[in-house]
């Protein structure tokens, strides 16, 4: 199975949204779509989508502020896992980030998801010993 990898284009938003959401990534407190125009604003060649003839069947969103790299959005379609899908859309922002100058990447997984906490240990994460806090800016 041979997955192409590439930036995000308007054209993708429904489709990403629908993957979102089937992979329960969309809550009440984050609009998709807002998030994902906020993201084309700010270091859009680091906002990639997987395909397998032609269809997205994964996301990544990757940032980095010159202190440290962070992930959002990793999704891979229900029938996709457990094929190395997630591993190459980590690998390809990590690879892209790193050559940013990015030292570390940080990212957050809600305590309720075992498995997305599993598998970002698989590939190497640990659990960082910090309280992650937050503040909204903008409600949507």
């Amino acid at each position: 199975m041979q997955q192409l990898i590439r930036v995000y284009r308007e054209s993708d938003e429904n489709n990403v949204v629908a993957l979102w959401r089937q992979c329960g990534l969309v809550v009440p407190w984050n609009d998709p779509v807002k998030d994902i125009r906020r993201k084309l604003l700010v270091q859009r060649s680091l906002f990639l989508v997987g395909l397998l003839d032609d269809r997205v069947t994964a996301t990544i969103m990757a940032g980095y502020e010159g202190h440290r790299g962070w992930i959002n959005y990793l999704a891979v379609a229900p029938e996709y896992r457990r094929q190395g899908l997630g591993r190459l859309m980590m690998d390809e922002a990590e690879t892209r980030l790193g050559k940013m100058g990015c030292p570390k990447i940080n990212l957050q997984v809600r305590r309720s998801n075992a498995r997305a906490a599993e598998f970002y240990r698989s590939i190497g994460y640990a659990e960082d010993d910090v309280l992650s806090m937050g503040k909204r800016l903008v409600e949507d």
